[in-house]
């Protein structure tokens, strides 16, 4: 069984206050307190913007040895198809590397973004820019759930970023495989009715019944004995739901033994 951790995406939100984190607390501390208490984040502002390296060594710095670092890759990469931005992303998460801190670099392409020949060509390029980092790449579009499609992420020692989400025409099941050494989850939110109509802040808002969670410990066990590592991240943050969730997921690993500490 290799190691299984559980976060959230992000963790520096206001509305958090109150339900994970002190009412008071300054937002400066927000990551240390986090740390206590979880063993890996998703660095999602990465994806807005390419911050200087000194930020996420800053972050490093003030967390515990062995806490993980996962970081999204820019919009540019993943959303323009732009690879000329990957030096300085490289010299972002280079802090991490380096410590051996860097869990993954996650691609999340787009919806739009279809299972094509051209797209296809696009990934092989992409795993050879970042042949030396552990890579996650997340699909919006079922186009890519077939069989060659995971043959093809193994290849190129790809992750295949399993996802919960709402079960809509063309969304992505929620099943999960392991195509490297590597396995990564991410649970969104199952609000259909906001997914396509509403705000980013909508489509997440969302809080998991036990019920619900616990359709994926399974899953998540069986990724465990495939993998070395498999991350699970929280992406429904709004008002802390993603907090709240990662615990209870985490607690029902731990029950089973299944928990990385």
């Amino acid at each position: 069984m290799g190691k299984i951790l559980v976060g959230t995406s992000g963790y520096s939100y206001p509305d958090w206050r109150g339900t994970f984190y002190p009412q008071d607390l300054p937002a400066k501390e927000m990551l240390q307190y986090y740390a206590k208490i979880f063993n890996c984040v998703e660095l999602n502002f990465t994806y807005y913007g390419i911050p200087k390296p000194h930020v996420i060594g800053t972050m490093v710095k003030g967390t515990p040895y062995g806490f993980q670092f996962a970081v999204k890759a820019n919009e540019a990469t993943t959303h323009k198809q732009d690879l000329s931005v990957l030096e300085s992303f490289r010299a972002a998460v280079e802090p991490a590397r380096l410590t051996d801190r860097l869990a993954a670099i996650l691609c999340q392409f787009p919806f739009g973004f279809k299972n094509t020949e051209e797209n296809r060509a696009y990934i092989n390029r992409l795993a050879k820019e970042l042949a030396d980092y552990p890579v996650a790449v997340e699909f919006r579009h079922d186009s890519w759930i077939k069989p060659p499609i995971f043959d093809f992420l193994r290849e190129n020692r790809l992750a295949y970023c399993s996802v919960d989400e709402p079960t809509l025409p063309g969304l992505v099941p929620p099943i999960a495989k392991a195509t490297s050494s590597l396995a990564y989850v991410r649970f969104h939110s199952r609000n259909a009715q906001k997914w396509f109509g509403g705000g980013s802040k909508e489509r997440y808002d969302y809080l998991y019944s036990k019920e619900e969670l616990a359709e994926w410990v399974p899953k998540v066990q069986q990724l465990g004995t495939e993998a070395d590592r498999t991350y699970v991240f929280f992406n429904n943050c709004h008002a802390g739901s993603a907090a709240v969730n990662a615990t209870e997921f985490r607690q029902m690993l731990s029950e089973l033994g299944l928990l990385s500490e």
